[in-house]
């Protein structure tokens, strides 16, 4: 499985960015997904995640801002970012698992695939 994000770009305070993820192969929709995200000097986190049914997770920064979903038919993961903050700015990473998971989050040592990252920053 090869992950490819698109999306991220320049956007002042309160504004929204709609991140891609689009996946090659055919086991996407058997695949857990999360997006992650890395800001300098600071440790990969997850963001958002979702499940092979669509059950979502937030991490606290982002619950109500952020929205999480995919399009099986399409192969693709997104992430809609709105009211962003300059502490959003951060490397997005789009990451998945294909092995088995017992609960409703993905932490960097569970991904089993890596997309090479989109760029968002939140700046006036």
């Amino acid at each position: 499985v090869q992950l490819v994000e698109s999306g991220g770009g320049l956007v002042q305070p309160g504004g929204s960015l709609r991140l891609t993820c689009a996946a090659s192969g055919n086991t996407f929709s058997y695949l857990y997904a999360s997006w992650f995200r890395q800001a300098p000097g600071k440790e990969r986190e997850g963001v958002a995640y979702i499940g092979k049914l669509g059950l979502t997770n937030y991490a606290e920064s982002v619950k109500g801002r952020f929205t999480i979903s995919k399009d099986s038919t399409k192969k693709t993961l997104y992430l809609e970012m709105n009211d962003l903050k300059p502490e959003d700015t951060a490397m997005y990473y789009c990451a998945a698992r294909s092995g088995p998971l017992f609960r409703l989050w993905l932490y960097n040592d569970d991904v089993d695939y890596w997309g090479q990252g989109t760029q968002v920053t939140v700046s006036s």
